[in-house]
């Protein structure tokens, strides 16, 4: 098997890295600014990559050859990278017949019914959310044969490891950064691990469609940082709580992705953060 990581340097790239050459799988993975901390890595090839650079993504293909592209950018808000660009590497990952696995978010729904399975339309309240659900939409209609995975709030094992949240969680557990965490935002988490090992198989399988890949339990962002800072010794109690309601942060509130059918037809089993960040 041979596999193109897009965003290869990214904190969900890396462990589809890690876990691609474990395998034994021939790994091709992009970075887009800076290579530090992985270009010497002897497990995968790398390669620049700017998806907002039309052609780019014809070159990197040109250079790999791969059987399968897994597209695991994380342009944010930036629709030239995170809409245009994903839909660049749809485009080219047909022309050259390649297996296309497309990850998007839960940020493409409003919250407004509140639990979402695969069957359920688009519906973003942000510009992240806006770049992501057309970016699936047309990965849809232009690559039919291709997965795409929505996915829910990302955790990884702390320390080098740790995700955005997680980080969060430590700096206002120190004190070192101002805010608080949402009692009223509410996600599936999902850990790095799980994600990974789920969209390999999808990588390796012939399925086509949507596919919802988040853990099996929904917590608010306080109740998670509550379980992250008692997995890694830190004073719960120091953890700011706040309502989003209150604030004029955009976004939707509770979101939680229903991925049954999904985990029908895996192997891997996605587990909740209620089991994968159990301190007991």
């Amino acid at each position: 098997m041979k596999v193109l990581i897009i965003g290869g340097s990214g904190f969900l790239g890396t462990e589809l890295v890690r876990q691609a050459t474990a395998a034994g799988w021939e790994t091709a993975a992009t970075y887009c600014s800076s290579p530090a901390g992985i270009a010497g890595d002897a497990g995968a090839s790398w390669h620049r990559l700017d998806l907002r650079s039309p052609g780019h993504i014809d070159e990197v293909l040109a250079a790999v050859a791969p059987s399968a592209v897994i597209d695991a950018t994380s342009g944010g808000s930036d629709w030239a990278v995170t809409a245009d660009g994903s839909i660049r590497v749809a485009m080219a990952a047909m022309r050259r017949g390649c297996r296309l696995v497309h990850v998007s978010s839960d940020a493409v729904f409003s919250g407004s019914r509140i639990h979402y399975d695969e069957t359920c339309l688009p519906d973003p309240l942000t510009p992240y959310g806006a770049a992501k659900a057309t970016a699936e939409t047309a990965v849809r209609l232009m690559a039919p044969t291709a997965a795409v995975a929505r996915t829910s709030l990302i955790i990884g094992h702390g320390g080098s490891r740790a995700s955005v949240h997680e980080r969060l969680v430590h700096a206002l557990a120190d004190g070192t950064r101002d805010g608080v965490l949402f009692t009223d935002d509410i996600r599936c988490p999902v850990h790095v691990e799980d994600l990974a090992s789920a969209l390999l198989e999808l990588a390796v399988s012939d399925r086509a469609g949507m596919f919802h890949l988040a853990g099996a339990d929904a917590f608010s962002r306080h109740e998670l940082g509550v379980l992250i800072a008692r997995r890694d010794g830190l004073d719960a109690a120091r953890l700011p709580a706040g309502r989003r309601a209150d604030t004029v942060t955009p976004g939707a509130l509770d979101i939680r992705l229903d991925s049954g059918a999904t985990q029908k037809i895996l192997r891997t089993r996605l587990r909740g953060a209620g089991e994968f960040l159990d301190v007991q």
